[in-house]
């Protein structure tokens, strides 16, 4: 008997939150005037924010209240040289920057600390052999540079410790990467004077809080969504170019939102709505976002949206596979590849390809009157986390582990799903979140085939077989096709109820179907029925216990019963 090993746990499928908050985009229409009265603005309260960031992270770590004595001590500092509402948007973008760079530290902390693990239990181990499961590296010239690359790294450790347990941190306003494009601006194809028009750009600061007791929701910058007239509140200092009575100024071009502008409108009239100016000088243009906070609940539980169609959502490098699927877990119609290229393109290109992308999955699941998008809850941390140092059934050196890492790097996961679920929740369709373990295995192990046979004109790959794979997990359903062996009377009465096609089911499925039926009337003799104890017992574990088996009851169906457990996981890349 061959030694298996043991499948780790799955966990249980869930609907994705619904976005918290809403940001509308629109340009502002300026003249000559406007646009001296918004650049000295911006300069003047970026002065301000640029002062109080670094009086910030002068103090160092402070706890609770020594939080709040800073901030109003620092807002009072900030009120005569502005306002008192202008003050207080500066304090508290200075406190989100000064968290997002300490939670930024500390994730550099963790990655190093497992970058140093890793390295250090391989160079153990003599160059060439193996102690255990741990293996050294393949040559004594590159176990040497590893320990030259462990020193770094632990030099690396020691400073950033350092920052933490001070409380000093680093911060630059307008970003590390512009700054740092100044020592080589002929390689980044720009001229001193573009780049700092966009350097100073960066560094402006234009926002204001929203307050629901005001009038349009908004004392400092107000918009009127009847007339749209949009006016500013200026700082004493800037009181001379005021065009309004008490120091406000108002444009001259009446502003619009052709994009959602009802809402704005509706939130403006009714809730507090907080505004962001700013410019872009590669475009010459300035513009205007209107945020809310939003109070959602979420459009369906778990069993109501597995009681229709799903679209089911494969990532890859440079294209999506997509599939419909009924609420038996039969596909319908044809997968389909959406493609998403992201590579060197610029951030604001790369967010119009994926909304673009969505725009396209939510259209299918408009098309065949689907109430849930399934993804899978891809991260990619360990990998991530451990850089090139990772090892395992993934590549790790040389060309085939940089083109990995580059992949990985390359994969918008994170914004992808936030992104759809807050255009999907716009649209009335929820997402379904599973795990993708053996999505990609066991897709291609029991789908590819069927699917080619039902539709031979269409070039089908192992991605569009995970598709299927991952939306039956996120309907319940089991990943694996068996023609013969032994069901659970519900089963049998599901695949009963599935045999005539549900809007556009496939003949060669219906045919498996039927195929099924007649095992079922003419039953296999009892040993081609039963299943060996080793299969019968040896199951995927369930995403809430280590250690209770699944027995294949009803409900959420998330794993496969094997006679074998199969390979490590492959990447979902099957193209690297």
């Amino acid at each position: 008997m061959s030694h298996t090993k043991r499948l780790r746990t799955i966990a249980a499928p869930f609907v994705a939150a619904p976005p918290s908050g809403a940001r509308v985009r629109t340009r502002l229409m300026v003249d000559s005037t406007d646009r001296a009265v918004l650049a000295s603005l911006g300069a003047h309260l970026g002065h301000l924010a640029s002062a109080d960031l670094a009086r910030r992270c002068a103090e160092g770590a402070l706890d609770a209240k020594g939080k709040a004595d800073s901030r109003k001590n620092r807002k009072r500092a900030l009120t005569a040289e502005s306002s008192s509402r202008w003050a207080g948007a500066i304090t508290r973008t200075t406190e989100s920057s000064y968290g997002l760079a300490r939670r930024n530290l500390e994730a550099e902390r963790t990655s190093l600390k497992a970058r140093i693990k890793k390295i250090t239990g391989r160079v153990k181990v003599p160059a060439g052999e193996k102690r255990g499961r741990t293996r050294g590296y393949a040559t004594p010239d590159e176990r040497w540079q590893k320990q030259r690359r462990l020193q770094v790294l632990q030099a690396r450790l020691v400073e950033v410790e350092g920052q933490l347990e001070s409380g000093r941190l680093s911060i630059c306003r307008g970003g590390k990467r512009l700054a740092n494009r100044r020592h080589n601006l002929e390689a980044a194809g720009q001229t001193e004077i573009q780049w700092k028009a966009e350097w100073e750009a960066s560094r402006w600061f234009i926002c204001a809080d929203g307050e629901s007791d005001k009038a349009w929701g908004n004392e400092t910058i107000r918009w009127h969504p009847a007339e749209g007239w949009l006016e500013i509140k200026l700082p004493a200092a800037l009181a001379a170019h005021a065009n309004r009575p008490h120091d406000r100024y108002r444009l001259s071009a009446p502003v619009a939102w052709s994009h959602r502008g009802d809402e704005v409108a509706a939130q403006a009239a009714s809730g507090s709505i907080r505004y962001d100016i700013s410019y872009d000088p590669a475009k010459d243009r300035w513009y205007i976002d209107a945020s809310w906070g939003l109070d959602t609940e979420p459009i369906a539980t778990l069993d109501q949206l597995r009681r229709g169609p799903v679209v089911s959502v494969d990532m890859n490098v440079g294209h999506l596979a997509v599939a419909v699927l009924d609420c038996y877990g039969n596909p319908i119609g044809v997968p389909t590849t959406i493609p998403l290229v992201l590579d060197a393109l610029s951030s604001t290109t790369r967010d119009a390809r994926i909304r673009d992308a969505i725009s396209q999955i939510i259209s299918i699941a408009g098309h065949h009157h689907a109430g849930a998008v399934v993804i899978e809850n891809l991260g990619f941390d360990e990998a991530r986390t451990e850089g090139r140092e990772r090892t395992g059934n993934r590549p790790s050196r040389g060309k085939r582990g940089r083109t990995f890492r580059r992949h990985i790097s390359g994969l918008p996961t994170a914004k992808l799903r936030d992104r759809l679920s807050q255009m999907a929740y716009n649209s009335g369709v929820a997402v379904i979140v599973v795990d993708p373990a053996y999505t990609s295995m066991w897709g291609a192990q029991h789908w590819l085939d069927p699917l080619r046979a039902q539709h031979p004109t269409h070039s089908l790959t192992g991605h569009h077989a995970a598709s299927v794979a991952i939306g039956r997990r996120g309907l319940g359903q089991r990943l694996r096709r068996r023609n013969t062996g032994a069901r659970t009377s519900s089963e049998n009465e599901e695949r009963a109820t599935a045999r005539v096609p549900v809007g556009g089911s496939t003949p060669a499925l219906v045919a498996g179907l039927a195929e099924d039926a007649q095992h079922k009337r003419e039953p296999e003799p009892r040993k081609g029925r039963r299943q060996p104890l080793e299969a019968r017992t040896r199951r995927t574990l369930t995403g809430g216990s280590e250690t209770t088996m699944l027995t294949g009851s009803e409900g959420d169906q998330v794993t496969e019963d094997r006679s074998q457990s199969p390979p490590d996981q492959d990447s979902l890349l099957i193209s690297v």
